[in-house]
């Protein structure tokens, strides 16, 4: 199930004060992870609440490692869009379904967006789905 409000979740966590400081960060890189960055006044405060100035630079150095950890607005990412799978059998351990799924079903079924896959939304004409091309 997804979360609706994530950060009503971390706060109680973050506040709490028998956990260990690398723990809250784990939190907070969770978070935004989940949310694909955050605002940098939202970051800031997070540091001061939980009270890890110190070991901020941890959070903020996983820009150089391409994590939107400060998002920016004004430029969307494009996802690909996901299918609806709720009517599928799941295992116990295994409720997450990887996006590459997502991307192999739409090339089988020729249905990837020509502009995120230039090279690969074009089947041959004469290709019928039966066989490798």
């Amino acid at each position: 199930q997804k979360v609706k409000d994530s950060m009503r979740v971390l706060l109680p966590v973050l506040l709490n004060k028998s956990h260990e400081s690398y723990d809250k960060i784990r939190a907070i890189l969770l978070y935004i992870f989940s949310t694909n960055g955050t605002t940098q006044e939202n970051l800031e405060k997070l540091i001061q609440n939980v009270q890890i100035e110190s070991d901020s630079d941890m959070i903020k150095n996983w820009k150089y490692l391409d994590v939107p950890v400060i998002s920016s607005f004004a430029v969307p990412q494009r996802k690909h869009p996901r299918r609806d799978r709720s009517s599928e059998e799941t295992f116990q351990l295994s409720r997450w379904t990887p996006v590459i799924k997502d991307v192999m079903e739409d090339a089988i079924e020729n249905k990837l967006d020509s502009k995120d896959w230039p090279y690969c939304s074009q089947c041959p004409p004469t290709w019928n789905g039966s066989g490798a091309v």
